[in-house]
């Protein structure tokens, strides 16, 4: 890498981009690039992971127990990055999805509404009545902003508080709901019911039960309203889609607007948070990333996000292009006879430009 690379990525981080710290505090630690001063990059790792950098965070531990760290920065480092960890029995669904990159706005909804379930088991305790709660939810926002994986661990937080007996997902679109010809659409429904029982069914694009080419996606919605009565000791039900699409579908029928009135909007992912989604996915597959490399997908990330329309992917995108970058790494690496663990690790400018 060259030393203008280098001069630009620092000059990144003494302005405050989180992501070029984090970079820093790798090369430091690690001596690539730069001369190695452990101290000096966990700092930087600090400053970064207190800015929410979650890749960071996760970078922070691997570098502990190098050298030139006393117990004192250790422990602070420990204090500071714990969280509690799942085990065989128990998962912390609340820790799970403080982990998620972004979200702010359906953490605290998703907070809100635990604090709520678990004030009314007090007051039931307490013998006190119960206010009635609808625990279905509408889950609105553009594709590949985490609706499914939000949905995932709201399930698991209703089975922890005592909701739900399993707390498992299923997840379903008009296909899985709707049949092709008469007296189809209301068995098939219901088998779907039956499977999410005790747990959540998650209805993606709710909003294409109507209008299709025959009428039947109004039985389905009938069945599932009449299964949601019956039981509703038993099943939740989330409605997932565009925002505006999802409001109209709802509001056009009043059993859905008296069963569905608590809305999650999930934001489109920020170009920072994209980037640190991709740095992320990068870290867990095993790879390393140039400088100059991260710079330029800074760049890539900033236009995409800069011309998005409501159909861009979000993290979707980020996926897709990792993938087309692990593609071209490779593609560079089939040129070498025999690569290294480093080269076969290493993401260069070659992968990154021209996606």
């Amino acid at each position: 890498m060259t030393k203008e690379a280098i001069d630009q990525i620092y000059d990144r981080a003494r302005h405050g981009d989180v992501f070029a710290q984090a970079l820093m505090g790798q090369f430091l630690c690690e001596g690539k690039y730069v001369q190695q001063n452990v101290d000096n990059g966990v700092a930087w790792l600090q400053n970064a992971a207190k800015c929410n950098c979650l890749y960071a965070k996760e970078l922070i531990n691997d570098y502990l127990n190098m050298g030139n760290q006393n117990n004192d920065s250790q422990s602070s480092i420990h204090q500071h990055n714990s969280q509690p960890h799942n085990n065989d029995r128990n998962v912390d669904y609340i820790a799970e999805l403080n982990s998620l990159i972004g979200l702010e706005r359906v953490k605290q909804d998703v907070d809100s509404l635990r604090n709520l379930i678990k004030v009314q088991a007090m007051r039931k305790q307490q013998g006190l009545p119960n206010t009635s709660v609808s625990y279905h939810c509408v889950f609105s926002g553009n594709p590949g902003t985490g609706k499914t994986t939000v949905a995932r661990i709201l399930a698991g937080i209703y089975k922890e508080l005592g909701l739900l007996k399993k707390g498992h997902l299923v997840e379903v679109d008009r296909s899985k709901l709707v049949g092709e010809y008469v007296g189809q659409t209301a068995p098939k429904t219901n088998k779907v019911i039956d499977e999410a029982l005790d747990g959540v069914l998650f209805i993606d694009e709710a909003y294409t039960l109507v209008g299709g080419q025959n009428d039947y996606g109004s039985e389905a919605i009938a069945t599932l309203l009449k299964r949601m009565e019956d039981d509703r000791d038993r099943l939740v039900v989330i409605l997932a889609g565009y925002t505006d699409e999802i409001k109209e579908f709802i509001d056009s029928n009043p059993g859905l607007q008296s069963r569905f009135n608590r809305y999650i909007q999930f934001d489109d992912y920020s170009a920072d948070e994209l980037q640190e989604i991709f740095i992320r996915n990068l870290k867990k597959s095993g790879y390393t990333i140039t400088g100059e490399a991260y710079v330029q997908l800074q760049i890539t990330i900033h236009q995409a996000t800069a011309k998005r329309d409501r159909n861009f992917g979000n993290a979707r995108y980020v996926r897709n292009l990792f993938e087309r970058i692990v593609q071209k790494q490779a593609n560079r690496l089939s040129r070498i006879p025999h690569p290294t663990k480093d080269q076969l690790k290493l993401i260069t400018i070659e992968d990154v430009i021209q996606l």
